[in-house]
């Protein structure tokens, strides 16, 4: 089932649209999962293989305004003060309303940038009450910490391709050849381990930043090495305690999102489960499939 969820932005001449797709059903006593995809502006069928929990977990995917198949706002490019972790919240909150699951006990997963917004929201009491167990995947407490894995892992990187990224930055230029060929060599080491590469998953979120980057430009940056957006100073850590709802990590052993990353974390949510994937990198649930969902699905069927 697909559909469309209005969603009133203050400041916009009409609502906009945030579109959604059920897998299962969830009109019954389990528990569904609503799934927030990374980016900024990933959009959800990068995150598909989760699919494979269907149906004996019903699944919501959706696509955040600003691409995919949710209302666009290219005019807004650039506009800190518009996209900020607080509109994707209240969109959620929206979305839950939408879908009648205000009152129910609910399953959040958030990848990434997702994990980000997931935390930020199961730690706002007003919104989170009925959340049941929380999934943070592949993400990050805080940019401060995040900037300290991503480091280590680009200070690992041949020599040449560290000089070109630096002359980049420099030089502000993040549309040359040469430097998209260095921020491969760094994705096929760290975003994700499959070959042949890029994956599907890999290609479908790749495509979205090229089509519509404004999300992720005005959020993160020109890519996942350069964090010149509107999150460069953002955090979660101090929020993380109330968060109560039984959580689970994941990461993988070669993923962008190191466990200095994640660490946090593990330190201020009172219940917690860590585990960090063998040969995954960031895209854990494309590199190692079959383990990935049978842990989600141990953690979120279990008694």
């Amino acid at each position: 089932m697909e559909g469309i969820a209005k969603f009133d932005v203050p400041g916009l001449p009409e609502p906009c649209k945030t579109w959604y797709k059920v897998f299962g059903d969830f009109n019954t006593s389990k528990t569904p999962l609503i799934i927030l995809h990374g980016g900024p502006g990933a959009c959800h069928e990068y995150l598909l293989p989760l699919a494979d929990l269907a149906p004996s977990i019903p699944l919501i995917f959706y696509d955040q305004i600003g691409n995919g198949s949710s209302t666009h706002l290219p005019d807004r490019a650039g506009d800190e003060a518009f996209w900020t972790v607080d509109l994707f919240r209240k969109e959620l909150d929206n979305l839950i309303s939408h879908l009648g699951l205000s009152e129910r006990p609910i399953d959040v997963y958030g990848h990434s940038w997702g994990g980000m917004l997931a935390a930020i929201w199961a730690s706002t009491p007003e919104s989170s009450a009925n959340l049941r167990r929380l999934v943070i995947s592949n993400s990050l407490a805080s940019m401060d910490v995040w900037r300290l894995g991503i480091t280590a892992l680009r200070d690992q990187l041949p020599d040449a391709v560290q000089k070109v990224l630096k002359d980049a930055e420099d030089k502000k230029d993040f549309e040359s050849p040469e430097y998209e060929a260095a921020v491969e060599v760094f994705y096929k080491r760290h975003l994700s381990l499959a070959r042949p590469w890029p994956s599907k998953e890999v290609q479908a979120a790749l495509d979205w930043f090229a089509k519509d980057s404004t999300t992720y430009g005005t959020m993160y940056g020109p890519s996942e090495l350069y964090i010149s957006g509107s999150l460069r100073d953002w955090t979660s850590i101090p929020r993380l305690s109330k968060i109560k709802a039984p959580t689970l990590l994941i990461n993988g052993a070669q993923d962008e999102a190191q466990d200095v990353a994640m660490q946090p974390f593990f330190d201020h949510i009172e219940k917690v489960k860590w585990v960090t994937l063998e040969n995954a990198a960031h895209f854990s649930h494309v590199d190692q499939r079959e383990r990935y969902i049978k842990l989600l699905e141990a953690f979120l069927t279990m008694a």
